[in-house]
C-alpha cells in the first residue's frame, strides 16, 4: 500500500510525464500517441515506474525501446518541471501497459459469445 506521500508524488510525476510527452516531445517519436496510464513509486521516491499505453503505432514493444532509449532527456526535462516541487528526480523505468489491448479483446470475446435463449418452463407455462 502506498503512502499520501508517495500517491502524491506518483501523481505529479504522471501528469508531468504525460505533458512532456504530449507537448514537449511530441515530434521525437513520430506520430505515437504516447499517454501515461500509471506511475508507481518507490517508497524512497528514488524509482518511478511508469506504465505507458502507444496509440498510431504498428510495433508497441518497439515504440516503447525507442522510448527507454531516450529515458535520459526525458528525466532532464521532468526534473525542469518539477524542481521546485520535488527535492530528489527519480530513476525513471518505463513499460508497456497492455491494459487497453487486453480490455479491447476482452470485449470481442464477450461479444462473440452466443447465449441460447432460456426454454420456457412447462410448470410455469400451465400456471399462466
Amino acid at each position: 500500500m502506498d503512502s499520501t506521500r508517495q500517491q502524491k508524488y506518483s501523481r505529479l510525476i504522471q501528469k508531468e510525464l504525460g505533458n512532456i510527452f504530449q507537448n514537449d516531445i511530441k515530434n521525437m517519436f513520430g506520430k505515437a500517441f504516447i499517454s501515461v496510464n500509471t506511475v508507481r513509486i518507490s517508497p524512497d521516491l528514488s524509482v518511478a515506474k511508469a506504465y505507458l499505453s502507444f496509440m498510431m503505432v504498428d510495433n508497441k514493444q518497439e515504440a516503447l525501446e525507442s522510448v527507454k532509449a531516450q529515458v535520459k532527456p526525458i528525466r532532464k526535462l521532468l526534473g525542469d518541471k518539477i524542481r521546485k516541487q520535488a527535492r530528489i528526480i527519480p530513476e525513471l523505468i518505463f513499460y508497456l501497459d497492455d491494459n487497453v489491448d487486453y480490455a479491447a479483446k476482452m470485449d470481442v470475446l464477450f461479444s462473440n459469445i452466443e447465449i441460447p435463449p432460456v426454454p420456457p418452463d412447462e410448470d410455469t407455462a400451465s400456471q399462466n
